[in-house]
């Protein structure tokens, strides 16, 4: 009998019980190195499985069929079968081999993208995810790939929803620093600013032993963004960061540290010119889409200094201090800063041309506010609690205790100044 044929018929008669799968997977694992040397006469086992019911089998097999690289016509055959696969397939038995279900999903991805629609790959992966996850607060290597692909395609809402959840168990560094990057120009696309910073800040402050490319990369968007949001930026990176990344990170990216530095002076034309000068640079660094937003968020930042100053004011004079071109530039500017980001509470007064700035109105009372507020003391409180328990656990590990031991044996109370009531 033909060895092919025989673990067909291994596959389809071992996928019901969980020790008949478990056995199957050692009969696939034995398998693997020559399912790869008949990968041209794999395909058409594919068509008779079941991906709901021989999950596993067909993992192993689509896996090996799977050829890299590939055309464009082969991607255009294998893509709908990976799909199909990813929809159907049985969440235990995939997550008996998560490295090959892994492969295929990154396969799926570098397919869809040889074909220039990363949208195909978007909602499989999405599921893949899902699937591939013990808890919602679990971290899978499938994340970053996954919000590439809404990168790519443009669908930062799908992308979004992904990054409400909060992660707490990483298995890899590198999949922590890919998610919160491309979280954060996600969050960036959807002008979600202060969540942007929340991600690129986890990415400038993780620990790392040397300086990594995406940890530059986020570092200068973590410039730019912070300058948008706030109108400032600091050079001084949190105690808790990484002595690589206080040291040198800033040295990687000093057109954009200098950015900052034109940016605090408060003197548009400076900005503009300096903006110019180095226009080569942040183009290079896909970036000057982002630089022209800085620019235009010192005019709103001008704009909202004025709001601390004068009740009311000419759209004229507004332009003549903010150096805006005209009454009618300003004009855009005020309703963009009210109506849609909700900067400034103002009114306009067509007829004389004056702008008349308002108190804040919310009164922290509506139900919806009280609603916010309570969901938002619940979270942190949640968040309390786990911190908590992750305390404890570590508290407990022996990898832990025994390093806290080494460490607290280099130090001696002779080598302090102790007080005397505190004497031991």
């Amino acid at each position: 009998m033909d060895p092919l044929e025989a673990l067909l018929a291994q596959i389809q008669g071992l996928s019901s019980t969980s020790s008949d799968i478990n056995r199957l997977h050692t009969i696939l694992k034995q398998a693997d190195d020559s399912l790869r040397s008949e990968s041209t006469r794999l395909s058409p086992i594919l068509t008779q499985l079941d991906p709901s019911i021989h999950s596993l089998g067909f993992l192993y097999i689509l896996e090996a069929s799977m050829p890299a690289p590939v055309t464009k016509t082969q991607a255009e055959t294998v893509v709908p079968i990976v799909t199909r696969f990813i929809g159907a397939c049985s969440t235990e038995q995939i997550r008996l081999a998560p490295d090959k279900f892994l492969s295929v999903c990154r396969k799926l991805k570098d397919q869809v993208m040889l074909l220039e629609a990363p949208i195909r790959g978007v909602a499989p992966l999405f599921t893949a995810l899902r699937k591939l996850q013990v808890s919602v607060e679990h971290l899978t290597p499938l994340h970053s790939d996954f919000l590439l692909l809404c990168l790519l395609a443009k669908c930062y809402k799908t992308g979004l929803s992904l990054l409400d959840d909060d992660v707490f168990e990483v298995d890899q560094p590198r999949d922590l620093f890919l998610y919160c990057y491309y979280g954060g120009m996600i969050c960036i696309g959807q002008k979600r600013f202060q969540k942007a910073l929340d991600l690129l800040h986890n990415v400038v402050t993780a620990p790392m032993s040397t300086i990594n490319a995406i940890a530059v990369e986020a570092y200068k968007k973590y410039i730019l963004v912070s300058l948008i949001r706030h109108g400032q930026f600091s050079t001084s990176l949190p105690k808790y960061s990484s002595s690589a990344a206080q040291r040198n990170l800033k040295n990687f990216c000093q057109p954009y540290v200098e950015l900052a530095n034109s940016y605090g002076t408060g003197k548009i034309a400076e900005l503009e010119a300096y903006v110019k000068t180095n226009a080569e640079k942040f183009e290079s660094d896909n970036n000057l889409g982002l630089v022209k937003q800085v620019v235009s968020s010192m005019y709103k930042r001008n704009i909202q200094r004025l709001t601390q100053t004068y009740l009311t004011l000419s759209l004229q004079d507004i332009a003549t201090t903010v150096q805006l071109n005209s009454p009618k530039e300003a004009e855009m500017h005020v309703l963009q800063m009210v109506i849609q980001d909700g900067e400034i509470y103002a009114t306009i007064n067509q007829k004389d041309g004056m702008v008349r700035f308002l108190e804040d109105p919310e009164q922290y009372k509506t139900c919806e506010m009280i609603e916010h507020i309570d969901s938002s003391i619940q979270r942190i409180m949640a968040l309390s609690r786990k911190l908590t328990a992750m305390d404890e656990q570590i508290s407990c590990d022996q990898l832990y205790l025994s390093k806290a031991g080494r460490e607290r044996q280099r130090y001696d109370f002779d080598d302090f100044d102790v007080p005397q009531k505190f004497n031991i």
